[in-house]
């Protein structure tokens, strides 16, 4: 257990990002298994999700998904949700009627893929009736290194670590977790062989001294970028975007 300071934020968590090959359908699992909200608006390859507890949730297309084959490395998940709930055999039970697909049972969480194959956990919490997510959770191949990157990156503070396992952010204020993983094989994006699944989205004022503050701190500038958006890699070769207000 730790607990650092707070500290001044290169740029803000704005969004979690799967990338999906049908928006609809994927939209429409988490609207009636976790409650999310549907953004008003339509667009081609997005689809933007809220959850009552503050979360956003972003959902690209990508025609050339590939889906993750957990838990092994050849076709890794990258990240995955963790939900709250207070049933867990009821949680699944639902989820799998709702499209899921049930990957392994534990006495106090079970691990599901949604329809898009991403897996997510729902974890027992018996005293709140809600469905709630708890957090995203990155794998990499060293936990401590990772946080203390997205500590300075968010400003979240390391709140949390153990052996192969670290966590940034209060529980309840969209905390960002750290797995540990054996034979950790890295995205290469944009290479649809070695897709990214995951990955997080950041809002910043400046975005060139952003860059140079995230450079300077271990990320990795990837040729990637729109009108408003440039895409890194994280220590752990992960993408991430910068936004900034056009």
């Amino acid at each position: 257990m730790t607990s650092e300071p707070h500290r001044r934020a290169i740029g803000t968590l704005k969004t979690v990002v799967l990338d999906v090959p049908d928006l609809d359908r994927l939209a429409t699992f988490y609207e009636r298994f976790a409650g999310w909200h549907r953004a008003p608006g339509t667009e081609d390859d997005w689809v933007t999700l809220h959850t009552d507890d503050g979360w956003r949730i972003g959902l690209q297309q990508a025609t050339d998904h590939v889906p993750p084959r957990w838990p092994g490395q050849d076709r890794p998940q990258q990240a995955h949700l963790d939900f709250r709930v207070p049933d867990i055999d009821a949680a699944a039970e639902r989820a799998q009627h709702l499209g899921a697909t049930l990957l392994r049972r534990n006495e106090r969480w079970h691990t599901l893929a949604d329809p898009a194959g991403h897996p997510f956990d729902v974890c027992a919490n018996p005293d709140d009736p809600a469905v709630t997510l708890m957090g995203v959770m990155l794998d990499c191949p060293d936990a401590k290194a990772l946080s203390h990157f997205y500590a300075e990156l968010l400003g979240k503070p390391v709140t949390y670590e153990a052996d192969g396992i670290a966590m940034i952010g209060e529980d309840g204020a969209q905390p960002v977790m750290f797995q540990q993983v054996e034979r950790y094989t890295a995205p290469r994006w944009p290479d649809p062989a070695y897709p990214q699944q995951v990955h997080l989205d950041v809002t910043v004022q400046d975005v060139d001294a952003a860059e140079r503050a995230a450079l300077d701190i271990g990320a990795t500038r990837l040729p990637g970028e729109g009108v408003n958006w440039r895409v890194y890699a994280d220590p752990a070769g992960k993408p991430f975007c910068l936004l900034w207000t056009a």
